[in-house]
């Protein structure tokens, strides 16, 4: 996928809150990589996934609902397999979440036709990390 821009912008701003579904609690994988990363970067980052309680010291939710009361998230990333995406972007349509990124390997074309139909915001098949923060910041 072509990110554009000002789509590139709205998922990368600072403010930004972002729940990362899929965290992992082992440096190798990539849901680890990922919220190390962006939390080292300064993003007001909330690691969700049901097998931990914390992750780095910090809350781990079990869920996405869970994680809303710390209030609305603005950006979803995906780290998982895509069938639990495609439940991830409907709980985005019921919650008003319309922002999502599906790392690579965590996409499907439902999910993402699930995306497009209820007018959520979706990037996929780049890495928000490796294509989209970096990118950003050369930029």
């Amino acid at each position: 996928m072509i990110m554009e821009a000002k789509l590139l912008e709205k998922f990368l701003k600072r403010e930004n809150k972002i729940a990362i579904i899929g965290v992992s609690g082992n440096p190798r994988k990539w849901g680890y990589k990922i919220y190390k990363s962006l939390k080292s970067a300064g993003f007001n980052v909330y690691p969700i996934n049901p097998k931990y309680t914390k992750i780095n010291g910090d809350i781990c939710y079990p869920n996405l609902r869970s994680v809303l009361k710390s209030g609305k998230m603005d950006v979803v990333i995906t780290v998982v397999p895509p069938s639990v995406t495609e439940h991830i972007v409907e709980q985005c349509r019921e919650l008003g979440i319309g922002r999502i990124w599906m790392q690579p390997g965590s996409e499907s074309e439902r999910a993402i036709s699930l995306c497009k139909e209820n007018g959520i915001d979706v990037i996929y098949n780049v890495c928000f990390v490796v294509d989209g923060l970096k990118k950003f910041d050369e930029e």
